[in-house]
């Protein structure tokens, strides 16, 4: 187990997992960079959206 702490004020959020608290650090604890993690894992970031027939839009 690992203390978890805002980088920015150095006060402690928790305790976690070595791997947990890793994963959050090298995202930057960044909240949009977690969500688009999550979407990838989820398979939701390269699923095309149909617009017309025949015709599918990418996520950007």
């Amino acid at each position: 187990m690992h203390r978890d702490h805002r980088h920015e004020t150095d006060r402690v959020r928790g305790v976690l997992r070595f791997n947990c608290n890793t994963g959050l650090g090298l995202l930057r604890d960044d909240a949009d960079a977690i969500r688009r993690a999550i979407a990838y894992l989820e398979g939701n970031s390269w699923k095309p959206t149909l617009v017309a027939p025949g015709v599918y839009q990418l996520p950007s």
